[in-house]
């Protein structure tokens, strides 16, 4: 027994230096600081392997090359003789290049990075035309909400910031459901000295958020609201929504999608078209500023709200969903939600066609607001292509926040970007 104890005394001092042994990380990164190239030049990728600050000599990685997450992929292995490998690609058409690398080894943790690369990404278009009858419709719509007379309720709640004034919100829309959100303004704004900021949400489902709306309030002067994206009652308990998430709005965005009078996009953007309606009859707005922000599905929301109505003066859209759905047809890679299902590769043509109608890269080019964007190059929710499809077709002064080791997030450069731009924007109407 006194020999065993020894031995796991001795074996301690081993036992904790492998506890603490070093992780393992794998990087990615282009040539250029920025990620960006002509059409046909080739973009280098240079790949390192360490644990914790040292290089792992004589590994192998795995590697995928592709178009933004769709063919022509190419697949392989990578030495890394000292830690370090490169490789090299390009693209004829404008667009980007993804790279995956991944290290699995048996027994130790497997790793995996990305990089990607953008090819004259400004020459980026819409896979497909705007639809002829693509305004026809909406302003079919609009008429349809018109005749839905909009009596708000406004329900004051205790505000969490000094000075600002809140309500719970909800306006009558078209059925079945109606907006929902929280209104902030400062206490005893007189009529017409406020510019009018919406914020809309990302995916999922989840009440109004009251603090972004006092602070949008307190911070810029505005009349400030932030609203859910299903029309959904707030300020529930977190069950509510988690039923609701796992019930009625499962799957949300592919709802309806076969018929363009049932897509579930229809009521979301109409609920814009109607929140706007609500805050420009507000007698504090100042009749100038009109501001919708959001990102990811808020940021599709945003390039709709500009699209649908011109009284929007400025978007800010930090990787925008909902754009670019038809990529499939040119062999492209689509937004999120990827709403036209494919079928040996081939999109199926019902929802092909009706997605056209809820596409955000149609809704950027009938807009001439001020725009700023923001754009991940690894962002596999919503890809860069997609974002750069609508980008491209927006008509008026424009912006975009390049990240390109960025995914599916937004970034403090795009927050103080924004906060600059929204100040920038109401003194110069001042």
């Amino acid at each position: 027994m006194r020999s065993l104890l020894w031995l796991i005394l001795a074996l301690l001092p081993a036992l904790a230096h492998a506890a603490e042994a070093p992780a393992l990380s794998l990087a990615v990164t282009t040539d250029r600081p920025e990620a960006l190239y002509a059409v046909g030049e080739k973009a280098r990728f240079q790949v390192t392997l360490k644990r914790g600050d040292q290089p792992v000599a004589g590994a192998e990685v795995a590697y995928t090359l592709s178009k933004d997450g769709v063919p022509p992929v190419t697949e392989g292995k990578l030495s890394l003789p000292d830690g370090t490998g490169s490789l090299e690609g390009t693209l004829d058409e404008p667009g980007f290049l993804r790279l995956q690398v991944t290290y699995a080894v048996e027994g130790q943790p497997t790793v995996s990075a990305m990089a990607g690369a953008g090819f004259d990404p400004l020459r980026i278009r819409p896979s497909l035309p705007v639809p002829n009858d693509f305004d026809a419709f909406w302003q079919a719509q609009k008429r349809r909400l018109a005749r839905v007379p909009m009596t708000p309720t406004l329900a004051p709640v205790a505000s969490p910031l000094a000075g600002i004034e809140c309500f719970d919100v909800r306006v009558p829309c078209v059925p079945p459901r109606p907006v929902s959100g929280y209104l902030a303004r400062p206490a005893g704004a007189a009529p017409r000295s406020l510019p009018a900021i919406l914020c809309v949400h990302g995916a999922g489902v989840y009440t109004s958020n009251l603090h972004t709306a006092a602070a949008q309030a307190q911070t810029y002067h505005a009349l400030a609201m932030d609203m859910n994206a299903h029309g959904i009652t707030n300020g529930q308990p977190q069950a509510f929504y988690q039923a609701l998430d796992a019930g009625d709005l499962k799957g949300y965005p592919f709802a309806g999608r076969e018929d363009r009078q049932q897509c579930y996009f229809l009521g979301m953007f109409l609920r814009l078209v109607r929140a706007i309606e609500f805050l420009t009859s507000q007698p504090e707005w100042d009749g100038k500023v009109l501001i919708v922000q959001g990102s990811s599905q808020g940021g599709g929301q945003a390039i709709a709200a500009a699209g649908l109505d011109p009284r929007v003066t400025l978007i800010s859209a930090g990787v925008p969903a909902i754009c670019d759905h038809t990529g499939g047809a040119i062999g492209r890679i689509s937004g999120w939600p990827r709403l036209v299902p494919e079928t040996n590769g081939r999109p199926d043509p019902k929802v092909l066609q009706v997605s056209r109608y809820f596409d955000c890269a149609n809704f950027a080019a009938r807009t001439r607001a001020e725009a700023l964007f923001s754009v991940g190059f690894i962002d596999v929710v919503c890809p860069p292509t997609s974002v750069y499809a609508a980008y491209n077709a927006l008509k008026g002064k424009r912006s975009i926040v390049n990240e390109p080791l960025m995914g599916h997030a937004v970034s403090a450069e795009l927050a103080r970007a924004t906060d600059e731009a929204i100040r920038a924007h109401i003194a110069a109407t001042r």
